[in-house]
């Protein structure tokens, strides 16, 4: 493998990202491991989503409850990092990470790889009545643990996504558990790695105005870690996307919030990150501090909510609202007994259109309830029974079924000591992962002042998108949108102009939810944080893009008054 302590700690900790959600792409285990340097890799499996499938598998199985497309990637993977002397880090154990641990053992004596496996456990919590399943965030340090005792695989529960890389960072340089300031940079550069080809361009604002990288294929990320926690974010030689100081920004702002992001381990002060490009695909993340993490653990708790039905008809050419309002009216006697209801119309339709398809409008029914029943056959009969007698034109975009179950996911927070966080090591030794020495509270830091504002001078009526990129997600039901200025002008401009009022006009639907912005001068950046945008979280699909993906794309292409200076 990569040498002693004395020499890992001489030189930066080379460590890469090759999946940043379960069902990523499947060669980027062997991309990552053959495309250049690398002493870890890192795989990220979880989300609140598939904690949830996880468990279904589990009540099927008892002994699975891990994301079975790691232990493929192993086939392959396992010998190709032995070969490299990579370790490899994921948190692919999901509800199961010691039967994932042993599964990648009876693989590694197939293949004859002499390869040591570890795993860390304790983040389950007992469920209560009705969960699916309960698991508190841990940190990186039950990580780190394992590689120090020789591990070349680690396998984990819920860590948090940054732990991937903050445990293998502290191995590697033997940080102690108080260095927030060099975990706190560790931090930084998990969130930018986590989500995989994220920060290499994909799902990037500005990706079609790049003439000059190809984002057909981007490449998945990597990080060179200094010893005093700064780093590089970069990619292998010769791979598609891109690294500058934008996609980093983004991916900085994804699923955050305010200047202070607490995690177990450390609070990383993303007020104090800043960003510099040090050439072709290479940002450097300096000036990182951090705090004591709080006294308690994030937990994820996930149930079956009920049963939710879906039916999208087509209204084509002329009339449509007025065919909407017909579909409705003949549907209403069978979703009236449905708990939820929700009709939705997409005017994606185009007068005079060249094809049918463009001169169609979409009209969305989700109905939702306990009982089963309600919106199952008695929705889709009902829409099916329409074929001859309603709107001209009248078809549906499938086949109406009979109601699948949905989930509800809930965060909540747990003591420190109500969690058995336990290292167990390569040779079946458990070592209790001990708590971090000090904590604290972790509540909002002042409003940092704001830029002079750009003197006036002629506007244009233009999308914000022209001058601002934006990135959001989701955090249960709540949605954050991370909207950031690409040089000083467009910060001095933005800052003053997209307030939570302006914000509130851009997007309709967020008028009467919780708005709150965050200032990150550094980024030159503002995060607003929707509560309750997304009702009961993704696996509830209560509304069109249930994750919020789209909602910072749906901001930038807003239009509103612009300096002619910044277009």
């Amino acid at each position: 493998m990569n040498g002693g302590a004395a020499a890992r700690g001489a030189r930066p900790l080379r460590i890469g990202n090759a999946s940043g959600f379960y069902g990523d792409r499947f060669d980027a285990v062997r991309e990552m491991l053959t495309g250049g340097e690398l002493d870890v890799l890192t795989g990220d499996y979880l989300a609140e989503l598939t904690m949830m499938i996880l468990g279904r598998d589990s009540l099927k199985d008892p002994s699975l409850g891990y994301a079975r497309t790691f232990l493929r990637q192993m086939e392959e993977g396992l010998g190709l990092a032995h070969e490299r002397g990579v370790r490899i880090v994921a948190n692919a154990g999901g509800l199961n990470p010691g039967g994932l641990a042993d599964a990648l053992r009876k693989l590694a004596a197939r293949l004859g790889v002499p390869a040591r496996v570890a795993h860390v456990e304790g983040d389950g919590l007992p469920a209560p009545e009705g969960a699916l399943t309960a698991n508190a965030y841990l940190g990186g340090a039950g990580v780190t643990a394992c590689l120090r005792a020789g591990a070349d695989v680690v396998v984990t529960g819920r860590i948090t996504d940054a732990a991937l890389v903050s445990g293998p960072a502290a191995w590697w340089f033997d940080w102690g558990p108080g260095e927030y300031d060099r975990l706190a940079g560790a931090v930084a550069a998990g969130h930018v790695l986590e989500c995989g080809a994220q920060a290499t361009g994909g799902n990037y604002a500005f990706s079609a105005r790049e003439e000059e990288a190809d984002f057909r294929r981007p490449g998945f990320p990597l990080a060179e870690i200094d010893a005093d926690g700064g780093a590089v974010i970069t990619k292998h030689a010769g791979t598609g996307g891109l690294v500058d100081v934008g996609t980093v920004t983004a991916q900085l702002l994804y699923e955050t919030a305010g200047a202070r992001y607490a995690g177990p381990d450390v609070t990383l002060r993303l007020d104090t990150v800043r960003l510099a490009r040090e050439g072709p695909d290479r940002v450097r993340i300096a000036g990182v501090r951090g705090e004591a993490p709080p006294p308690r653990l994030k937990t994820g708790t996930t149930r079956l909510g009920g049963w939710r039905n879906e039916v999208v008809f087509v209204l084509t050419g002329l009339d449509v609202e007025a065919k909407a309002a017909l579909v409705e009216a003949q549907m209403a006697e069978a979703v009236g007994g449905a708990a939820q209801v929700r009709w939705e119309l997409a005017r994606t339709d185009h007068p005079d259109a060249a094809t049918e398809e463009a001169a169609s409008a979409l009209l969305r029914l989700v109905v939702r309830d306990r009982d089963p029943e309600r919106v199952g056959r008695a929705v889709s009969g009902a829409a099916v029974e329409l074929a001859l007698a309603s709107y001209a034109g009248f078809h549906l975009t499938a086949p109406p079924g009979k109601g699948t179950p949905y989930g509800v996911f809930e965060a909540g927070y747990a003591e420190r000591g109500a969690v058995a966080h336990t290292a167990v090591l390569p040779g079946g030794e458990r070592v209790a992962v001990p708590d971090p020495p000090d904590v604290r509270e972790s509540g909002p830091v002042p409003v940092p002042p704001l830029p002079p504002a750009l003197p006036p001078g002629p506007v244009r009526r233009a999308p914000l998108g022209l001058v601002a990129g934006a990135r959001s997600g989701d955090k249960g039901g709540d949605a954050n949108v991370g909207v950031w200025a690409r040089d000083e002008a467009g910060w001095r401009w933005l800052a003053h102009t997209l307030t939570v009022d302006r914000f509130r006009e851009l997007l309709p639907e967020t008028a009467d939810l919780t708005v709150v912005r965050h200032v990150l001068p550094n980024l030159r950046a503002l995060n607003f944080t929707v509560a309750g945008l997304l009702g009961e979280g993704v696996a509830a699909q209560a509304r069109f893009d249930p994750q919020a993906k789209a909602l910072g794309e749906w901001l930038r292409s807003r239009h509103l008054d612009i300096p002619e200076v910044l277009l």
